[in-house]
């Protein structure tokens, strides 16, 4: 077995994605893009929701989004689906994109710059939808 540092399996997982810009997010949701927020509580409760986006936590990720589970969410109901992951910074999700592409959702990608990168000049929205 080969052994990959952290930036090289980030480096990989990069390659295979077609990242989507903060400013493209909102064509992307518009155009019926599911946009999946797997930040976690903690995160969404500091720095804000975003508006749009299903929640899902990382560790259920796979089984949430895969049109074959019988755990999936009913968005989840194709291998075609243009799904949009969130993180925080644009890292996690990079690598659970690869991930889902692994698994047959060709469309799978990630916001680059996560969350941080989307919010930049916009006011936080708390949960609950409080600003």
């Amino acid at each position: 077995m080969t052994r990959q540092s952290i930036d090289e399996l980030l480096r990989a997982a990069r390659s295979r994605l077609v990242r989507v810009s903060a400013t493209e997010l909102d064509r992307e949701m518009a155009a019926g893009a599911l946009v999946v927020d797997i930040r976690p509580i903690e995160q969404r409760a500091a720095d804000g929701e975003l508006p749009g986006a299903v929640v899902i936590p990382r560790n259920v990720l796979e089984w949430r989004l895969d049109p074959t589970s019988p755990d999936r969410i009913p968005e989840a109901c194709s291998h075609d689906c243009r799904i949009i992951l969130v993180c925080n910074e644009g890292y996690a999700s990079s690598l659970a994109a690869a991930t889902l592409q692994d698994l047959g959702l060709h469309r799978a990608t990630d916001l680059a710059g996560g969350y941080q990168a989307w919010l930049a000049g916009r006011p936080r929205i708390r949960p609950g939808g409080r600003p």
